[in-house]
């Protein structure tokens, strides 16, 4: 077993709470940075909160991540925190900014200066591809971002690559594509199609309401991808990965799937598509990424199929909907 000690920025995040129930399997001390906020937000790590270490600091405030690094003095550093939800990127474009793009500079600034020996990860985003130049993507494809999310990934991904290149540390970006589970938050466009047919079949509403059913994306299960995050930083050099399933889907099938495991006829009366409140000012069309360079390395497989994604959360659902 490891004696390691790791840092997980955004622990109580979808990423975070399955990445500290992995680090904590192999032995890991596990430290999780989280939010001062008034009402905690400790239902994705409830089952082991009392196994992890939680220090408070926030990626806008530099000497708060210092004194985390200090503190828990990590062998591995995951830099999981961000704004993480595309469309309230227009909405709050300057908060973005500063927590997914800048909240990296400062990391790895402060890991820099405080354990500059410690094995950094940054949560890079196949959003970063945006207006897509080539499919499917791989690690050298252009970036083009749609969202002022897309764009403070890529600045977080630069900035990670810089540092990289000069301090000579040991930071790496891993360019996951979507990556779903029933932890996910139910303003994402997956959790809330299973959460809103467990609410259908249980009779608490009638109606789905969505954006643009064409728009394609390569879904994973976050379960998964957080192995990946891992094996990373236990590579003898640090590198970048597209992390993905090689398969892409549309939104209109990832209904047609939930509806079919909640045992639904009839869905196409139950679900208004384009609803205008769902719309972008940019539109993502066509994300699938190539993860071969991961497999040929690293050995990664991605172990649950597209199917077994959604029957997955759509079980999740009806049990939370139906206590």
């Amino acid at each position: 077993m490891s004696s390691k000690r790791a840092l997980i920025t955004g622990v109580t995040g979808q990423d975070g709470s399955y990445l500290a129930e992995l680090l904590l399997s192999k032995g890991y001390e596990v430290y999780g940075l989280t939010r001062r906020t008034s009402t905690p937000n400790h239902f994705r790590i409830a089952n082991i909160v009392d196994q992890i270490h939680l220090l408070s600091g926030d990626l806008l405030d530099q000497y708060s991540l210092f004194q985390a690094i200090q503190e828990s003095n990590p062998d591995e550093i995951y830099n999981l925190a961000a704004q993480s939800f595309v469309k309230a990127s227009w909405e709050q474009p300057m908060f973005t900014g500063e927590s997914t793009g800048l909240g990296v500079t400062r990391m790895l600034d402060a890991m820099r200066m405080a354990k500059p020996d410690a094995k950094f990860y940054q949560a890079s985003s196949s959003e970063m591809f945006g207006k897509v130049q080539e499919i499917p993507q791989v690690e050298t494809t252009p970036f083009w971002p749609r969202s002022p999310y897309g764009v403070a990934k890529v600045y977080g991904h630069w900035i990670t690559v810089n540092y990289r290149e000069s301090y000579d540390l040991f930071a790496v970006s891993g360019i996951l594509f979507n990556h779903e589970s029933p932890r996910r938050g139910l303003e994402f466009v997956t959790r809330k199609i299973t959460n809103t047919v467990a609410k259908i079949k249980l009779g608490k509403t009638d109606k789905l309401c969505l954006g643009n059913p064409d728009a394609k994306r390569d879904w994973g299960y976050a379960k998964d991808y957080v192995e990946m995050m891992w094996e990373m930083l236990q590579a003898d050099t640090p590198n970048d990965y597209v992390i993905a399933t090689g398969e892409t889907h549309s939104v209109r099938e990832f209904v047609e799937k939930a509806f079919a495991c909640a045992e639904i006829n009839n869905w196409e009366d139950k679900v208004t598509w384009n609803d205008p409140r769902y719309g972008r000012p940019a539109e993502v069309e066509h994300l699938i990424g190539n993860p071969e360079k991961a497999k040929k390395e690293l050995g990664w497989v991605p172990t649950t199929t597209f199917e077994d994604l959604v029957k997955i959360m759509v079980e999740a659902d009806l049990k939370l909907e139906s206590n």
